[in-house]
């Protein structure tokens, strides 16, 4: 009998289809499960990431007015538009300035005297040109690769010797022009030459003719068409020079950017409106959030009908705690004029959950209480001795009040001279060029060359000016931003000391060119010291005038104080408030951050649609076996029925055979 080739052959039932039509009713409940979950936590997962962004949203503004400086917005104005400042509202403070500025800064530029026939052919000599603008020293090789008019201009170009050059065609030849890259005296350009192919090198031929110096005769070499100068202004009568035409740091805070010369009135106020906007900022984004949290999580009592998180407990804990924190008093403010935020006109609607801004009270109570309401918001040290300041606390820095106990005040690094400095009319300090060099080490790590004015010097205090004056203009110690202090002991002996406090701060003299005349040799100097002490009773770190607790430390860890002074003993306490502000970045960085309610929700939802994708992959695997289980049913089956069915009609057919033989008998 031949086998079934395709299922229902046999039977005409047990055919594919109803494999199909059985599978998909055994696919179905669990298929149905499944996608709805999948859906569910989907939901969840695209809930939780815009509350998450509105949650991290409100870290923002709230990061703004967590910085003290932030609170204390300063605004500045210019009556002339020609001399414009600007602030940094962190550093500024109130005041009015009368300005006048009485000169512009200029870049030096000069002109070669000679005219060339060609700038690409005409020879201008070979040797070495040796620029010095400032402190900077280039020498310049000229030979026969660049022996002309433009080679020359190319060759100054690619120094970076901190002069451009051009070739100017006047008509009747062609120039040399060169420019000072910076402005100011500071930057003014001396040219020298040497090994001069075209005569000696300073005979004003060949290499020569570009020569310059300030005392140069009218004529010989390059002449000098803009002098350097420098921009010079006087604030409240002060004069104050800079070798370019923007002052930074002659008022903390502003900043003047000068572009003619004239007069001006500066004024530097409080911008309070500033600030509120900052704290409008804060408001129109916690109601943001408020009005996610009420799409995501509310409740429509007429309908009776909640939404997609309400009642969710990560909800309710992220309102909770953003509740206690905008409505408590802040620990540490128990007794001032401004405790909440309720005191400054930031209320709850309690209908809505948002915040109420009331910006009039609020820029009134910043007027009259500005550290209440600084603390309010950012956090603050408040501490009981003028001379201790607050620098900053730590992550686990808790609200509260510290003593502070000084057993080491921070001392300076200085230097002596070995011999009292002797300088009168009588007897001056003859400074040649056999002394008038030496060299400073300043705190380990910035060297410092000074050459003295040459000249006799009738009083150590002249000396001594002309020794701080080289210290104040020097490029390395401004730099580093450090300075040097110079002055006399007791003795008559040189000092030097050092701005930098601590272990770190030193002055040493690496080289003396015959200090014998003033008192200096090779020597190294005296370290200063940290500071040490204790912070609530807890043993502190020193660097500096900075003293410091690490972890671990109680409640006080982390917080850090500057010691001003050289007191020891007890420096009173430090009372350290943390404001809403700082609070609330605290909190909403917990919210968000790895390990954070949200984040932990959004793994715990995504191991879910894991394990829902699991429950898929072992739903086909169970469903696969289920649809070969019943093909090999069917199969079987249909090929019984299909040999019954063979046996039958076998049968049908031998009946039929027979049926004529016994009519025939019958007959």
């Amino acid at each position: 009998m031949a086998g079934i080739s395709s299922l229902g052959v046999g039977s005409g039932v047990l055919n594919a289809d109803l494999v199909d039509q059985l599978v998909a009713a055994e696919r179905k409940p669990t298929d149905t499960r499944l996608s709805r979950e999948t859906q569910k936590t989907e939901a969840l997962l695209s809930a939780y990431g815009k509350l998450r962004s509105a949650v991290t949203e409100l870290r923002l503004p709230m990061r703004q007015l967590s910085a003290p400086d932030n609170l204390k917005a300063f605004s500045a104005s210019s009556s002339n538009e020609d001399i414009a400042v600007s602030v940094d509202g962190t550093k500024a403070s109130r005041g009015t300035y009368s300005v006048n500025v009485t000169s512009l800064a200029q870049a030096q530029a000069l002109a070669s005297n000679a005219v060339f026939a060609d700038r690409d052919a005409t020879s201008v000599g070979q040797g070495t040109l040796t620029l010095s603008v400032g402190d900077k020293t280039t020498n310049i090789t000229i030979d026969s690769n660049n022996d002309t008019l433009q080679g020359l201009a190319n060759a100054i170009n690619e120094s970076e010797s901190g002069v451009s050059a051009g070739v100017i065609d006047t008509g009747s030849g062609f120039q040399l022009v060169l420019s000072a890259d910076e402005t100011g005296t500071a930057n003014a350009v001396s040219i020298s030459v040497s090994g001069d192919s075209g005569g000696t090198d300073t005979d004003n031929q060949g290499l020569s003719r570009f020569a310059f110096n300030a005392g140069m005769d009218a004529g010989a070499g390059l002449t000098e068409t803009i002098a350097a100068t420098d921009a010079v202004m006087e604030i409240n009568g002060v004069a104050v020079t800079r070798s370019t035409n923007n002052f930074e740091n002659v008022i903390d805070g502003l900043t003047f950017d000068i572009q003619a010369t004239g007069t001006s009135t500066i004024k530097v106020e409080q911008d309070f409106g500033a600030v509120a906007d900052r704290v409008q900022g804060f408001v129109d984004k916690f109601n943001a959030l408020q009005s996610t949290i009420d799409s995501l999580a509310g409740f429509n009592a007429e309908a009776g009908v909640g939404s997609l998180l309400t009642g969710d407990s990560t909800v309710r804990g992220i309102q909770n705690q953003l509740r206690q924190i905008l409505t408590r008093v802040v620990p540490g403010l128990e007794n001032a004029n401004v405790r909440s935020l309720a005191d400054v006109g930031i209320t709850t609607n309690f209908e809505t959950g948002g915040l109420e801004f009331d910006r009039a009270k609020f820029e009134e109570q910043l007027k009259a209480y500005p550290d209440d309401v600084t603390a309010l918001f950012a956090e603050q040290g408040r501490t009981t001795d003028g001379q201790v300041e607050f620098v900053r606390s730590g992550l686990s820095t808790e609200p509260g009040t510290y003593d502070i106990a000084i057993t080491q005040a921070a001392t300076q690094g200085s230097l002596t001279g070995n011999a009292a400095l002797v300088a009168n009319a009588t007897t001056p300090l003859t400074i040649s060029g056999a002394n008038d060099e030496f060299t400073l080490q300043v705190n380990g790590e910035t060297s410092v060359s000074l050459t003295l004015t040459q000249g006799d010097y009738t009083s150590p205090q002249a000396f001594v000016d002309e020794i701080q004056s080289q210290l104040n203009s020097s490029n390395a110690l401004n730099a580093a931003d450090v300075s040097v202090q110079v002055g006399l002991d007791a003795d008559g002996k040189l000092t030097f000391t050092s701005s930098k406090y601590g272990s770190e701060s030193n002055v040493s003299v690496t080289s003396a060119e015959d200090g014998a005349a003033y008192g200096l040799a090779v020597a190294a100097g005296a370290a200063g010291n940290d500071v040490a002490g204790t912070i609530g009773g807890r043993t502190a770190e020193g660097d500096g005038q900075v003293l410091f607790l690490g972890s671990g430390n109680g409640g006080a860890s982390g917080l850090q104080v500057r010691v001003l002074g050289d007191q020891t003993g007890s420096r009173g306490s430090i009372t350290f408030v943390e404001g809403v502000g700082e609070r609330t970045v605290d909190l909403v960085s917990n919210f968000v951050g790895s390990g954070g309610a949200i984040e932990s929700r959004t793994e715990s939802l995504n191991r879910d649609l894991e394990q829902i994708q699991e429950s898929r992959a072992r739903l086909e695997e169970r469903i696969t076996s289920y649809r070969e289980r019943l093909v090999a049913q069917f199969s079987a089956a249909d090929s019984l029925i299909s040999q019954l069915n063979s046996t039958r009609d076998y049968v049908t057919q031998q009946l039929a055979a027979l049926a004529p033989q016994n009519n025939r008998n019958n007959n």
